[in-house]
């Protein structure tokens, strides 16, 4: 599982289009590995490298700093599409810790969430904001589920708690459960008779 995740200041990168789909986000012939590394290379690869393979000078993500651009502020309807964890493993081996839009696909947003990306919905307005000021300097404060950037106000943002908690812990559902054997294993041993 990823570091813990409390407090994130990071500057944005901003794709604005809409309704990237999990294979935008990480094509589909990429998918022949269950494992983490190596997947922050293919992450929008078919924007990122001509058909030959080599990288597209003009294209942004080839040319930010990514351990700046922790943020990535996407346009409605991010991480539609078919269900993959590979996505937000190739966001997270990226670089990215959060996403930031005006809606995220529910099916997306469960597979960071237990991947130890997180997925932030804010409202149109701040959403508008921000696309319009790529490589902002914001904060994603998981503690207080605020977002804030600039001089606007924070913004609150919702996670399920559970999630939440993991995050803040930087463990995945296994994890959380693995730390608590030994009061699983104390209260079995209380009440086995």
């Amino acid at each position: 599982m990823a570091e813990p995740l409390k407090k994130l200041v990071s500057r944005t990168i901003v794709i604005a289009q809409e309704s990237i789909d999990t294979d935008q986000i990480i094509p589909a012939r990429f998918l022949t590995t269950t494992t983490r590394e190596g997947l922050g290379a293919k992450a929008f690869y078919d924007w990122r490298y001509d058909a030959s393979g080599k990288p597209k000078p003009e294209e942004q993500l080839n040319t930010i700093d990514a351990g700046e651009h922790r943020v990535l502020v996407a346009g409605d309807n991010f991480g539609c599409g078919s269900s993959r964890e590979h996505a937000p493993w190739a966001l997270m081996d990226y670089g990215f810790r959060a996403v930031v839009s005006s809606s995220i696909a529910d099916i997306f947003t469960s597979n960071a969430l237990k991947n130890g990306l997180l997925p932030v919905v804010v409202d149109p307005e701040t959403h508008a904001r921000l696309l319009a000021d790529p490589g902002a300097r914001v904060t994603v404060d998981l503690e207080a589920c605020e977002l804030t950037f600039g001089n606007a106000p924070p913004v609150k943002f919702a996670v399920e708690p559970f999630a939440r908690r993991c995050l803040l812990d930087g463990v995945d559902t296994f994890g959380w459960l693995t730390d608590r054997i030994p009061a699983i294993e104390a209260f079995e041993e209380k009440n086995a008779a």
